[in-house]
């Protein structure tokens, strides 16, 4: 994968129609800007419970969005990333459908999770206790079979997505047959969703096993031997996502998006040069995602302290909650139907009252860190939260992902803080410094994030209490010295 920067986005938010309409935006309005784009679910149904997340069939692409063959086209011209979804499907799909019918006797029936394959003795309250829930409530659905016969299947996240069992041989399979279809279509890199819920074993948390390391090497090997590079998604403890990178191609940086906003708010840059000086380098970087903002990468664990404490943490959520005047409350939590309660629901430029400078900032020091960056569509066009959306649905996470059209993509393109990241990405994209080495130094509000490779250097220079930042270029002899807050003019 190149080191430039990608796009993530939704086909149908984005563009209001289809893939070809996003081919067409990424050659015209967004020429030249992004290496890779990340395709978020495509596949039927676009519109299930969860975006796309809850696939009936994962290998067939969403006719309203066009085919494979648009898809191939597509990446033909920039670098594609996918969704595996491994651990679930949806409870619409051919597959569960012909369980529910035909019960034990569909040959099916191994491709599904059920309480007893893991319990086969019942399972008591400590068992019950260990296990690592992203949401509320219980972990199993019931569901009516043939003769008057039920099971209790695993659902992780909801009851439409039922969880399949990786480790048997149909489900194998199905993972395989996935991988094949992206590897047909110019898919380069695929995103395993949610794999740290993927194995599950007695008396455990059921959550990133040594097991499920195994089980990720494995896919992995798979992928890798079809030409695809794998990341790995996962919320979790800091220091577990540095043992995860030392395993796998590529992690995110989830850790990144909250600690910049702690170090804004606070004006304290402390816990983020603390995590740039020890974070894997093998990441991708975001700030804002199709997810909310992820509060359980930076915070304590199981008695073990985090790169925030808690009364940080309680700061920073309390901030996001005033800057956005209340919307990310709404959105967060128990008040809407949200899946995980590790995140806080809202636009990345909301939480930061939707100040311009404090976002060019964010996303310079994002560009600046380590790992390959990705922008968020909503974030590129600093978008503000979509309340009417998060009133139609409900769902939380629908505040930042905002349905737009080729007209709205127009009018954003005039904002003077979508010109200045569209700035901030050719930069990133053009300097050769970026592929060299790494420093971080600063104390308090003061921070210096550097990149040297042979002649190229680049250096971001932030002062928080003055309200001041600097970009300084040298490639091969070819100075430049930017003033961050002139590129909002």
């Amino acid at each position: 994968m190149k080191n430039n920067v990608q796009l993530i986005t939704y086909v149908d938010r984005l563009t209001g129609s289809g893939v070809q309409a996003l081919d067409n935006i990424l050659h015209n309005q967004l020429s030249g800007l992004f290496s890779g784009v990340h395709l978020l679910p495509f596949y039927y149904p676009i519109d299930g419970s969860d975006a796309g997340f809850d696939p009936i069939d994962h290998t067939e692409v969403d006719s309203r969005l066009g085919d494979w063959g648009n898809v191939k086209t597509l990446g033909e011209s920039h670098e594609l990333m996918a969704d595996l979804i491994v651990n679930h499907m949806s409870a619409q799909s051919k597959e569960f459908l012909d369980v529910l019918d035909k019960g034990s006797d569909s040959p099916f029936w191994e491709l599904f999770l059920t309480k007893d394959k893991v319990f086969p003795a019942g399972l008591n309250e400590e068992q019950q206790a260990k296990i690592y829930r992203p949401r509320p409530g219980s972990s199993f659905t019931n569901y009516v079979l043939p003769n008057n016969q039920s099971a209790d299947f695993w659902t992780t996240f909801t009851d439409n997505q039922i969880d399949i069992d990786v480790t048997s041989d149909v489900g194998q399979a199905y993972l395989t047959r996935i991988l094949k279809t992206f590897a047909e279509n110019n898919i380069n890199i695929i995103r395993l969703d949610a794999a740290g819920y993927a194995i599950k074993k007695a008396g455990t948390s059921c959550f990133m096993l040594e097991e499920t390391f195994e089980f990720i090497d494995q896919l992995t090997k798979k992928s890798n031997a079809q030409g695809i590079d794998t990341l790995v998604e996962i919320h979790s403890y800091y220091q577990t996502q540095i043992e995860i990178a030392k395993r796998v191609d590529q992690v995110y940086d989830f850790a990144l998006p909250p600690l910049i906003l702690h170090s804004i708010f606070s004006q304290d840059f402390s816990a983020l040069i603390k995590w740039l000086n020890i974070s894997p380098r093998n990441c991708i970087t975001v700030l804002d995602t199709h997810d909310g903002i992820g509060i359980i990468d930076v915070g304590p664990m199981n008695g073990k302290k985090g790169l925030l404490d808690n009364a940080e943490i309680d700061n920073l959520v309390k901030k996001i909650h005033l800057n956005s005047a209340g919307e990310s409350q709404k959105a967060t939590g128990a008040a809407a139907s949200n899946v995980d309660l590790y995140q806080v629901n809202c636009t990345y430029y909301d939480a930061l009252a939707a100040n311009d400078y404090d976002y060019l900032l964010a996303r310079a020091i994002q560009f600046f860190a380590p790992g390959t960056p990705q922008v968020y569509y909503a974030g590129l066009f600093a978008e503000k939260n979509d309340m009417s959306l998060l009133s139609a649905t409900n769902v939380g996470r629908d505040i930042n992902r905002p349905y737009l059209n080729s007209e709205h993509i127009e009018k954003s393109l005039e904002k003077p803080i979508t010109q200045a990241i569209i700035e901030l990405i050719k930069l990133r994209n053009n300097s050769e410094a970026f592929n060299g080495e790494f420093t971080i130094e600063g104390q308090q509000s003061v921070l210096e994030m550097a990149w040297t490779n042979d002649k190229s250097q680049a250096t971001l220079l932030v002062d928080l209490t003055a309200r001041k930042a600097s970009i300084e270029l040298n490639d091969k002899g070819k100075k430049r010295f930017i003033l961050l807050e002139s590129l909002l003019n």
